[in-house]
């Protein structure tokens, strides 16, 4: 089974620039990330966008949607900055032929403490089990994205009452 891990940018890729204090979007970090896991099932990663989240509009939501309705793979991971990322997940739920896990971090992931690691080897599991849909995994749950939202507050995703 192939799985296809679409890059968008995001805090996951953030790299933080010391000179400026400031972060830019890297390169994925999916990679180095799945190089240190010893992923062994096939996968391939390719670079879509580099924005952060907030910067992202209905264009580049379409864009994501037609690069996946165009790709023949079935399972995809697509990481993601978490402040629209429910807002892509509602995008993409007309594709429902195949399975799309949309995960993030809260940390980029080249800090120590950040979540990206747990998150992308969750959502890769995931896209290799969960049925036909579109899933977001984050803080060790997978969310339906009509039922989510992001507690800023908090630092993590809920269902959505």
């Amino acid at each position: 089974m192939q799985i296809k891990i679409l890059t968008i940018g995001g805090t996951i890729d953030k790299v933080y620039y010391d000179a400026l204090s400031d972060y830019h979007i890297g390169e994925p970090a999916a990679t180095e990330l799945l190089a240190q896991a010893g992923v062994s099932c096939q996968y391939s990663i390719e670079s879509l966008l580099r924005k952060d989240s907030l910067e992202m509009d209905a264009h580049d939501r379409a864009l994501i949607r037609d690069h996946i309705e165009a790709d023949t793979c079935r399972h995809i991971v697509i990481t993601h900055g978490t402040d629209t990322m429910v807002d892509t997940a509602r995008a993409l739920q007309a594709l429902n032929d195949r399975t799309i896990v949309l995960t993030g971090a809260m940390q980029p992931a080249r800090f120590r403490d950040s979540d990206a690691a747990f998150n992308l080897g969750g959502a890769v599991a995931l896209a290799q089990t969960l049925p036909a849909g579109v899933y977001i995994f984050m803080n060790g749950r997978v969310f339906n994205p009509e039922h989510t939202i992001k507690n800023r507050a908090a630092g993590q995703f809920q269902v959505s009452t």
